[in-house]
């Protein structure tokens, strides 16, 4: 199975704030220009989209296909009291002891990366049940690295390392056997 993962296009939100699961929406501005983008990178083959019910994803899979399927595991990182706050006004110290072990430190009352990494896995599971052989999801930064870790083996804490920018298009081909799984990033 091909999967097309798609990071949404630019937020329209300031830089430097924290915006997990905040329901925000898009660039405007930049919206027409970064979907073209998308479009040209993406087959014409592709079976289903599926996206995250964030708006700023769903708007995005709405305009690729009138068929999408809104599936909550897609979602972005829960940062809780985090949520909406610029990120050099958090307390030091608890972000601090966060970034050392993201994976496993939840956010005060939020998530830490394995919880979104089990609902990646899920999401995996659903999908290689279906009959598709290309689907494409719609999603967040976070997720798209848990994929990517999820079909190379990579250990989550190095899936930071991957950079994805705004309109960034990845596509996993996942397999029975994950020794066969590959990456491609389309630029």
């Amino acid at each position: 199975m091909q999967v097309y993962l798609i990071r949404h296009t630019t937020p329209a939100i300031a830089k430097g704030i924290c915006y997990g699961q905040t329901d925000i929406g898009l660039n405007e501005t930049l919206f027409e220009q970064e979907i073209k983008i998308i479009q040209s990178k993406l087959s014409d083959e592709i079976e289903q989209f599926y996206t995250s019910p964030l708006v700023r994803c769903k708007s995005l899979a709405e305009k690729l296909s009138p068929n999408c399927i809104v599936d909550g595991r897609l979602m972005e990182l829960n940062f809780g009291n985090w949520e909406n706050e610029k990120w050099n006004e958090l307390d030091q110290a608890d972000l601090n002891l966060w970034m050392g072990d993201f994976v496993n430190i939840k956010t005060p009352n939020g998530e830490n990366y394995l919880d979104l990494h089990r609902r990646t896995k899920q999401f995996i599971a659903m999908a290689l049940k279906t009959s598709s052989k290309k689907i494409a999801i719609v999603t967040h930064a976070g997720n798209i690295r848990s994929f990517i870790s999820f079909t190379l083996g990579l250990p989550l804490k190095n899936s930071f390392k991957i950079q994805l920018g705004y309109a960034s298009v990845v596509v996993l081909t996942l397999n029975q056997d994950k020794y066969l799984n590959q990456f491609n990033l389309l630029l």
